[in-house]
């Protein structure tokens, strides 16, 4: 492979950094190419960068690794840009849920769907497009791959008002093989699973046996009555409901549902929904912990073979397939809708199956969406236009409209009052709202 240059904006994160660098450092195809490394947070930097250094002696790769606070430093030149930032993840996720149920809304996640998904994804629009107009003026012809939640909003972001060529990531595919093959007592391997939709709103279309061919969703569909017991038991009544099974988790599907939220049924207690900031971890030990294996792994007093073996996500598999022109068949990849499902709007953002190689990710037709899926996932892609559109543009009535949009919101007064709690709790992160 010819030699490349990546960067990585929010390489000090705990969760996200070690796997990406890791996924560069173990590849042999980037001998001699470069790793650039960005964090507002110098600790941290120093600490990954000293990760990557040691990965890249013991492993033997060849790379030239960089490290820098300032992305500026880092971006020209750069081919790829993989991006996962956030700013005060859990303390500003769990105001997101508060402000909301002050309100009346009681929601299942509030990450990514839902108010707390439009606040989340208006805090992180504000520096993704810091980052595209720095990529327009100093990597152009870069591609911008997204790991920032909420993925199909930012990606949408990047791509709409950033001006840059952009795909997002997510791993949700890999837990639809785990849970398949935890029904129907198959291995993951033998498996072949293709599924359309949003990303965290995915629908298995089509599932069958590698090794026979054999299609496995007569099976899949006959399982519903004996589905375990406490096993997704959301995905399990959507299923139902649908005659479609919904990727990933009950967690993420539930944030697109307004049939979780009820105040007087309380469901998130039947689906056992509750927001991870709070749980017993909220107090950042859970981090604390990961930050030290780090260290450890630095002085050499903890092994680092574990990240030899690849972290899982597809990111840097899918740029060395675009650099070597591969042609490889991508499980799932968030990319603007170019016809690849039908009935939902031009140049959405839609997770689908896709081809890489060096003309770029081309997505899979898949055709239309069953309906009520297909009305569903409508629903939200109108949600995340107005949200994204709020958010680049500082549109308050687009805010709004996004607000009332969602399926949670049930009351005008409701979305005029969550919004006005974001903008004055958030005011500091997000971008200045007008009209």
């Amino acid at each position: 492979m010819n030699s490349t240059k990546v960067v990585i904006i929010g390489a000090g994160s705990v969760d996200f950094g070690p796997g990406m660098v890791a996924d560069v450092l173990a590849n042999p195809d980037f001998r001699g190419s470069t790793l650039a490394l960005v964090d507002i947070d110098g600790e941290k930097l120093a600490l990954m960068k000293a990760l990557a250094l040691r990965m890249n002696e013991e492993w033997g790769t060849g790379v030239t690794v960089e490290a820098a606070t300032d992305r500026r430093q880092a971006l020209p030149e750069a081919e790829f840009v993989l991006v996962a930032i956030e700013r005060e993840r859990m303390k500003r996720w769990r105001m997101d849920f508060e402000i909301a149920l002050e309100h009346g809304v009681r929601q299942p996640f509030s990450e990514n769907g839902g108010p707390g998904g439009f606040a989340h994804a208006a805090r992180n629009i504000a520096l993704v497009t810091g980052i595209c107009k720095d990529m327009r003026q100093l990597c152009p012809e870069a591609w911008f791959f997204n790991y920032t939640n909420p993925v199909p909003r930012i990606t949408l972001a990047a791509f709409k008002y950033g001006g840059v060529k952009a795909a997002g990531f997510c791993h949700g595919i890999g837990i639809a093989y785990e849970n398949v093959s935890k029904l129907l007592g198959i291995p993951e391997e033998d498996l072949d699973i293709k599924a359309a939709g949003l990303n965290h709103f995915t629908w298995i279309l089509d599932v069958r046996r590698k090794s026979t061919g054999d299609d496995l969703y007569p099976t899949l569909r006959a399982k519903l009555n004996d589905w375990p017991e406490g096993f997704l038991p959301l995905t399990r009544d959507m299923f139902e409901v649908t005659d479609l099974y919904p990727v990933c988790s009950d967690s993420h599907i539930a944030e697109y549902l307004q049939w979780v939220c009820n105040p007087q049924t309380e469901p998130w207690k039947k689906y056992r929904l509750n927001p991870p900031h709070l749980g017993r971890r909220a107090d950042g030990s859970g981090r604390r912990e990961q930050t030290q294996e780090i260290r450890d792994m630095v002085d050499g007093t903890h092994p680092i073979d574990e990240y030899k073996e690849g972290s899982g996500e597809r990111a840097v598999a899918t740029l060395v397939a675009i650099v070597k022109n591969s042609n490889s068949y991508e499980l799932a990849i968030n990319i603007p809708n170019e016809g690849y499902i039908t009935n939902l709007p031009h140049n959405a953002i839609v997770e689908v199956p896709a081809l890489v190689s060096a003309i770029g990710i081309r997505g899979l037709p898949v055709g239309d969406l069953p309906e009520p899926v297909g009305e569903l996932c409508r629903r939200q892609v109108a949600v995340a236009e107005l949200a994204v559109k709020a958010a680049a543009t500082g549109d308050r009535k687009a805010a709004l409209y996004a607000l009332l949009m969602d399926p949670m919101v049930t009351d005008i007064e409701q979305g005029k009052g969550i919004l006005e709690g974001y903008l004055k709790e958030h005011g500091d992160l997000f971008p200045h709202f007008t009209g």
